[in-house]
């Protein structure tokens, strides 16, 4: 029995292999193609052989194939390992190729480089940032790590064959700002990229404004000092300010911290003042803060005095005028109907003295027309004369113009009717 196995042993040790299997490329590389050959070195050429390929006992490819070669399309340095390859023949011998060591071959990373999102290492606080590793060549199983800082704090370490890695920090905080650089390295020793300055801006907050006056009040030509600041915002921040929404002015400030804007006051500055805050990222508004801009006192008393003479120079002028409409109307007004003119009384009859007995004769008065005033209203003169008889020898005949007297009553006729006449007596 034991010689029986030695035999065996013999046989497959020191019989010569009647195949052989061949490689090409002779020293593959990562991702690229390689081609197994397996070659028959029968005396006499075998027909009807069928061939297969192995590596660590596992088929590769098909189990049995009337093909001598096998493509493989891309190895990797996973692949390297002891290959051979097996033919059978008609009769169902197997026969076994001798075994060969193929070393798949990496090439080492190279042009190592760290990109951000967004581009320039600018992100705003509670944004998104992502650090992009990649390289330009490398094969096999690239490891990619991120670093912080010049100390080289390790922040993620990600393994995959790929020529390009991520690292995702969701919302960036003010305190992430820093260098960072990434390392790549597939078995050859780590490439390290160069330093990224990563910048947190800041948006500015609410800003306060504040406004400073001489006194306890805003008199007009009172000089008013605004102030305005945002506690927090990365520099330059620039500061508007606003009275009742019109822009009175701005200021820049480059490093941060509030500004103060000067402003002489009239009586149009009176109303609601704010200041809005503004460093590109975002700008926000203050609350309103009010201010009542008054007169000085003096200049209250003098409009004063001004407005009260004016009111009595009209007052003044209004009496003036009504008491020369009423003396007006009094020059041209008429009697009221109410209380008419009658004449005096006739005096007792004298005793006559003419020679003729005859009874004396009273005169008719006498009317003389003056001027029409008005529609069918005739003011008329009328004349009141009475003549007693006399010797002839004795005085004179009067006529009644000589016995006008100075004192003429006017009154209104309508269409040529005496309506009132006085009547006096010639003494």
């Amino acid at each position: 029995m034991l010689l029986r196995l030695l035999t065996l042993l013999c046989a497959l040790l020191c019989e010569p292999t009647a195949l052989l299997l061949k490689v090409s490329p002779p020293r593959p590389v990562d991702g690229n193609p390689m081609t197994l050959t397996c070659e028959s070195q029968f005396a006499r050429p075998e027909p009807h052989l069928q061939f297969r390929f192995m590596r660590h006992s596992q088929v590769l490819g098909r189990d049995w194939d009337n093909s001598s070669q096998l493509q493989v399309a891309a190895v990797w340095s996973g692949d390297t390992g002891v290959y051979w390859c097996e033919a059978k023949t008609a009769a169902r011998r197997t026969i076994r190729s001798g075994g060969i060591w193929i070393q798949v071959q990496r090439v080492p990373v190279g042009n190592v480089r760290l990109e951000t999102q967004p581009p320039g290492g600018h992100v705003a606080e509670g944004e998104k940032l992502v650090l992009v590793c990649s390289v330009t060549q490398a094969t096999g199983d690239i490891s990619f790590l991120w670093y912080r800082g010049a100390l080289g704090l390790n922040l993620e370490t990600k393994t995959q064959r790929s020529l390009t890695a991520k690292l995702e920090i969701p919302a960036v905080r003010e305190s992430d700002a820093d260098q960072y650089y990434c390392a790549a390295d597939n078995g050859h020793g780590p490439s390290i990229s160069t330093l990224v300055n990563i910048v947190v801006t800041i948006p500015v907050s609410r800003p306060g404004l504040t406004l400073s006056t001489p006194g306890a009040q805003a008199l007009v030509g009172d000089t008013v000092e605004l102030h305005c600041e945002a506690q927090r915002g990365s520099p330059p921040i620039l500061y508007r300010f606003y009275c009742n929404d019109v822009t009175l002015g701005s200021s820049s400030a480059p490093s941060g911290g509030g500004v103060s804007f000067n402003l002489s006051l009239t009586a149009e500055h009176s109303g609601n003042y704010s200041c809005e805050a503004d460093n590109g990222l975002r700008a926000q508004r203050s609350e309103l803060v009010p201010l009542r801009v008054t007169a000085p006192i003096e200049d209250k008393i003098d409009l004063t005095s001004v407005v009260t003479e004016g009111l009595f120079g009209i007052l003044g002028l209004i009496i003036i005028v009504l008491f020369f409409g009423c003396w007006l109307k009094r020059k041209i007004g008429r009697p009221s109907a109410s209380d008419p003119v009658r004449c005096p009384p006739l005096p007792p009859p004298r005793e006559s003295t003419y020679l003729n007995t005859a009874t004396p004769e009273q005169r008719q008065p006498v009317y003389e027309n003056v001027n029409v005033v008005r529609g069918d209203e005739v003011y008329s003169l009328a004349y009141c004369v009475q003549q007693e008889w006399q010797p002839a020898a004795a005085e004179p005949l009067r006529s009644y113009a000589d016995d006008r007297d100075s004192s003429v009553i006017y009154s209104g006729v309508k269409k040529m009717t005496v309506t009132d006449v006085d009547y006096e007596n010639d003494i």
